[in-house]
């Protein structure tokens, strides 16, 4: 059968792609378009690209072209002498998508990371959603550097808060429990500054967890030595450390942003 052109949809904006997995499917299609003659937009394939080398647990599952080759003229030179017919270039964009493609299908991310996400990559420090990228990229195969890097992630938004507040703390000395407390009562998110009940409840609850990660990293996580009968965490020990770290994390960005917006309202 003769090769055809495979079309790509003249208008398919980023924005409606709504999943990592969707992402790289229009990256494939974009990729495919270009090698056999179709239309395509360098555009969208350097900001899929950015996103896929950028992400947690994705850039080693690039296809080697897609690392190197920095926008749609540079594949197309390396893709037009690599193979001469159109039906072996599809073949080969197809196979070297596969392992990218069957790991998003099997291991995506939750709806929580999603949100959770989507929340921090809008806060203003580039560090609040690098240490959660961690977190998310550690919590499968790493759980010990995945529940520090929770500890992280709380660290790192209360800092950020208590800096652009301009409230001191000691930096080197201060545990997490601590730095919460302190941002808490900033926030007005301390148990002792609410009369209803089920605040109390609340905000205590908050309290308690951020000191159990604290705790939960002294014992279980990868910043310090091991016994030789030490106790190791398992996958779902981890998931719970970042999930929560990254819910209470986005409850205290959420709170100092409104608390922002009534000011300079």
């Amino acid at each position: 059968m003769p090769d055809y052109p495979t079309p790509v949809p003249s208008e398919s904006p980023l924005e409606e792609l709504h999943s990592d997995l969707e992402r790289a499917e229009y990256l494939q299609n974009l990729l495919i378009a270009e090698a056999t003659g179709g239309n395509s937009d360098t555009e969208h394939y350097q900001e899929l690209r950015r996103h896929f080398m950028n992400a947690p647990g994705t850039r080693e599952l690039l296809p080697g072209f897609v690392r190197t080759n920095r926008d749609l003229s540079q594949f197309w030179q390396f893709i037009k002498y690599e193979y001469k017919h159109y039906a072996e270039r599809r073949e080969c964009i197809w196979k070297d998508f596969a392992p990218l493609l069957n790991h998003l299908e099997a291991n995506g991310p939750s709806p929580a990371d999603q949100l959770i996400t989507e929340n921090l990559s809008k806060f203003d420090s580039a560090g609040v959603h690098v240490a959660w990228s961690r977190a998310l990229e550690r919590k499968t195969n790493d759980p010990e550097g995945a529940i520090t890097a929770a500890r992280t992630l709380l660290e790192t938004v209360c800092k950020h808060i208590l800096d652009e507040r301009a409230v001191s703390y000691d930096g080197n000395r201060i545990e997490v429990h601590e730095l919460y407390k302190l941002t808490a009562a900033e926030l007005s998110l301390s148990p002792s500054q609410h009369s209803a009940d089920v605040f109390k409840q609340i905000l205590g609850g908050c309290s308690a967890l951020v000191n159990g990660l604290g705790t939960l990293r002294n014992r279980l996580g990868d910043a310090h030595g091991k016994g030789k009968l030490q106790v190791r965490p398992a996958e779902r020990h981890a998931e719970l450390a970042v999930n929560l770290a990254g819910s209470v994390a986005i409850f205290l960005v959420a709170t100092h942003k409104a608390g922002q917006n009534q000011e300079n309202a």
